[in-house]
């Protein structure tokens, strides 16, 4: 099990400015959290879905470079069928966009497709009879924390040019979908689940300091009152605290974090903004560096090849400055140190 700590440091693994995607996987790694989106989005599928069998699934079926670049979230549940012999199990595939994607709809039925082959090929890896598959439903749903109003359709055809007679031949499923900014505060905490009081400080993570501050006393002072385990409570602190720090101006954190601190009783709040802040601070100084140093290459690498072949192309130029990975500039300096030609680097 994490200690308070690392769990804390982990969270600061990928770059600052990703905050919006990193921040809402996290959140919704959590199996109550994904019961509270449910909620909100289908009400009437809660009943049916066993959510203390609720299972957060690896992703080994989409390539690394997807992985690195989309918010995708995927779990397995029971649905609550009539049957007492044969349980059905389905996905639940969770998109998180903080910016709005033409794309989205293709996205999603590419990843159910990813899914669905990953089953296949189990079937086929096991020679079990074609006759005996059975691929499992699955529930997506697009989580949305952007500020621009969401306008297009999550379809295929949003990215088509197609007459309406060949739009049967379009495949077609259903997406839930939650536009956080533009929902009702009401409707987010109509269940009074933890998540929904979270949202509704997103849903002002850029207004003014009073408005932020009274979404944030309103859902703090609300978080206290409910009967969830102190696990969940303190995840949601967490949240609130990571929030303050990564998208409020600097000179109202001390503040904010004090209301925080005043409505979170035994939950350490100063102790944690503190790591979370030396955190912040130390990712900071690390990326300066590794950016520094990889600038430095840049420069090393274009001199040498301007002492070795006097003109550099702009094409070459572009090429190299492009290339972020340090360990791959090394190995193109030790190559343009033997070349005759440029064209004999692989770039």
């Amino acid at each position: 099990m994490k200690t308070k700590e690392t769990e804390i440091q982990d969270f600061f693994q990928t770059p600052i400015e990703h905050f919006p995607d990193r921040s809402a996987r996290w959140l919704l790694q959590d199996k109550e959290n994904v019961l509270g989106l449910i909620e909100i989005v289908a009400n009437d599928l809660v009943a049916l879905l066993d959510f203390n069998r609720l299972t957060h699934l690896n992703r080994s079926f989409i390539s690394d470079t997807l992985r690195e670049q989309e918010s995708d979230i995927l779990f397995s549940v029971p649905f609550q069928t009539d049957s007492e012999t044969d349980e059905l199990l389905i996905y639940i595939l969770i998109e998180h966009q903080s910016t709005v994607d033409v794309a989205m709809g293709f996205r999603v039925l590419f990843y159910m497709m990813q899914i669905w082959d990953s089953q296949r090929r189990k079937w086929e890896s096991e020679n079990v009879p074609k006759s005996q598959w059975r691929l499992r439903p699955i529930l997506p749903i697009v989580f949305y924390t952007g500020t621009q109003r969401w306008n297009t359709p999550l379809t295929l055809t949003a990215i088509m040019d197609i007459p309406d007679v060949l739009t049967r031949f379009v495949p077609t499923f259903d997406t839930l979908f939650l536009s956080v900014k533009e929902t009702a505060a009401a409707r987010l905490t109509e269940t009074d689940h933890p998540l929904g009081w979270l949202l509704t400080v997103v849903q002002k993570e850029d207004a003014d300091k009073d408005l932020i501050s009274e979404a944030l006393l309103a859902a703090v002072s609300h978080l206290n009152t409910l009967d969830t385990e102190q696990a969940q409570q303190r995840r949601a602190i967490i949240y609130l605290l990571l929030l303050v720090l990564h998208r409020r101006p600097v000179e109202e954190h001390e503040e904010l974090i004090t209301l925080i601190d005043q409505y979170s009783q035994g939950m350490e709040v100063e102790t944690m903004a503190q790591s979370m802040a030396e955190a912040l601070i130390e990712q900071g100084i690390e990326q300066g560096i590794e950016q520094g140093e990889t600038r430095a290459k840049h420069e090393l690498l274009l001199k040498l090849l301007q002492f070795r072949f006097e003109t550099v192309p702009e094409s070459v130029i572009t090429r190299i400055t492009a290339i972020q990975d340090r360990s791959r500039l090394d190995s193109i300096f030790e190559k343009a140190l033997t070349v005759e030609n440029l064209n004999e680097i692989d770039w």
